[in-house]
């Protein structure tokens, strides 16, 4: 018994460590042609987007005008409070910068990841695409793209250069919570996957 309580904790140890460093340093370096970048959403703040949101509008922008994307896909909802979408202020600062509209698709529905990325997927279905990259800030990508992988995604994930978490004060706790989401999602997903197979 002793043995195998060594063994489960050797594995956890190792497991987290792995996972926190995925979560650390996962995100694409070199780019290439894709169908869509997925701008997973953010807080907007009366029609405007947040620091953090107008980080991951902004590398979105970049990969459109560098040639890498075709298509903008702008999600997330909006509270019962919220007089606009996060979709639809990312949409609108987009088209500021120069980003014609009809390349430009939003799905208003969402508001957690998970369903940013389903949402996006059903929209993206619609134009045949095949390839995505998903757009967020650093720590956020390798949750994200796990779960669009697991739903049948062929994504990608860039990191913003533009992110608001630029010190340890705001970059730290940021990390520690996806680092942790992380963690959770693949031990349920593992557990999903072998009920599954039952």
């Amino acid at each position: 018994m002793k043995k195998l309580i060594k063994f489960l904790f050797v594995i956890s140890v190792l497991f987290a460590a792995l996972s926190a460093y995925q979560v650390w340093t996962y995100g694409v370096e070199e780019k290439e042609e894709t169908d869509a970048a997925i701008v997973l959403g953010a807080a907007q703040w009366n029609g405007d987007p947040s620091p953090v949101f107008l980080g991951r509008i902004k590398e979105a922008i970049d990969l459109y005008q560098e040639g890498y994307v075709e298509y903008l896909i702008f999600t997330g909802g909006k509270s019962e409070e919220a007089a606009y979408s996060e979709a639809e202020v990312g949409k609108q600062t987009a088209m500021e910068a120069g980003v014609p509209e009809e390349n430009i698709l939003v799905e208003e529905t969402s508001l957690v990841t998970k369903e940013n990325l389903q949402e996006a997927k059903k929209l993206a279905s619609e134009y045949s695409f095949a390839t995505y990259y998903l757009v967020s800030d650093q720590y956020h990508l390798k949750r994200a793209v796990a779960m669009a992988q697991d739903i049948g995604m062929n994504a990608k994930g860039v990191a913003t250069s533009y992110s608001a978490y630029e010190t340890m004060e705001t970059k730290f706790p940021f990390f520690f919570k996806e680092w942790v989401h992380y963690m959770g999602y693949e031990v349920s997903h593992t557990f999903d996957n072998i009920g599954a197979t039952l």
